[in-house]
């Protein structure tokens, strides 16, 4: 879980984020409870006892991570949200200075506000997290097998473009800064 975690995070920032919000989601499925998830999920992996040994460390860890930060309930990571705020501030440069992205955003533009007007006075983030979310839910609705309409799916088209656009910026500014 780990190494597809690092996998995800170096490769498409996006699928990192989308990927350890399942994972919050995973635990709370079980309320947190540790031998619930070696038993129903870590069990059927299939890899070596040493993997399951390491993924089950990995969950260990996440699961600290949720309750410290009383998150069990709901809410992400705080490095989960500083990394999408660090998203939203590339977007925002984006748009003042790369036209192929600000017309990507251009055409998620009207899903976005709709996102806006749909959550009815709560906050639902930024701009980058409203696309996550997009994303995540069509997911969401696709793994529980409901049906989904075409305005979403296509919202979560438009969300994608704009959050791939967003990660090859992303990349490449990790490997160009100097460390």
């Amino acid at each position: 879980m780990k190494s597809v975690a690092e996998k995800k995070k170096s490769q498409n920032i996006g699928e990192y984020l989308i990927y350890m919000y399942q994972m919050e989601d995973l635990i709370r499925s079980y309320q947190g409870n540790m031998e619930e998830i070696r038993q129903y999920v870590i069990a059927h992996y299939p890899v070596s006892d040493e993997e399951k040994a390491e993924i089950t460390r990995w969950f260990e860890e996440l699961l600290d991570k949720m309750t410290e930060q009383e998150i069990l309930e709901k809410g992400h990571l705080k490095e989960l949200r500083d990394l999408v705020d660090n998203l939203a501030n590339l977007h925002w440069g984006l748009l003042k200075s790369d036209r192929t992205y600000f017309e990507t955003y251009t055409k998620a533009k009207p899903f976005i506000l709709e996102a806006i007007l749909a959550v009815n006075g709560e906050n639902p983030g930024n701009e980058i997290q409203i696309c996550i979310n997009g994303v995540y839910g069509l997911l969401l609705c696709r793994l529980l097998g409901k049906k989904v309409e075409d305005a979403q799916i296509k919202a979560a088209e438009a969300f994608g473009e704009v959050l791939s656009l967003l990660n090859f910026n992303f990349q490449q500014r990790i490997f160009l800064s100097p460390n």
